[in-house]
């Protein structure tokens, strides 16, 4: 049975559209008010910093050539599109899973702009303890690691539904 867009994840898509545009905006942001490097202490273990990620997570293939700008384009719509097909065919109160798969779709989407408009991606979320800094990241990288733990959550839950299902 097909389920109409209200019926279906599809119903979740306006967090696509906020992580979306809370990503977008704040980088523009970032861009219109910071120059590369600079940065501005705003608690004793956090900064905004602007840094440029040409890479993925943890700046993983930064120094490749420029290739893997298009390697992650890639990915970034074939995930988008695979979720979104996903959201299309499972029911509207599967919050978790829905949830899930839009801050991932939001998030992807946010970088893939920043790939194909710059070339890199803005991050400027800089935590650190000490001389340790954690990698700069954005709200869309938060959004992706976060839909990516609730998918990890959402995947134990299931089993742990199944084996008392099976056991019943």
């Amino acid at each position: 049975m097909q389920l109409n867009w209200k019926e279906s994840g599809l119903r979740w898509y306006w967090v696509v559209v906020v992580v979306f545009l809370a990503d977008q905006l704040s980088k523009q942001w970032v861009l219109a008010n910071f120059d590369l490097y600079e940065s501005v202490k705003l608690l004793p273990f956090f900064n905004f910093t602007y840094v440029r990620n040409y890479g993925a997570a943890f700046s993983f293939l930064h120094d490749a050539g420029g290739w893997q700008r298009w390697l992650f384009t890639a990915v970034a719509v074939g995930f988008s599109v695979l979720l979104t097909i996903w959201l299309r065919k499972q029911p509207a109160n599967m919050v978790r899973l829905n949830l899930a798969y839009t801050l991932v779709i939001g998030g992807a989407l946010g970088n893939l702009i920043d790939r194909l408009q710059h070339g890199f991606v803005v991050d400027f979320l800089d935590f650190y303890w000490n001389t340790a800094h954690y990698p700069a990241f954005n709200i869309a990288d938060a959004a992706i690691f976060i839909g990516a733990v609730l998918i990890i959550i959402d995947s134990f839950k299931a089993s742990s539904s199944d084996d008392k299902a099976i056991k019943e």
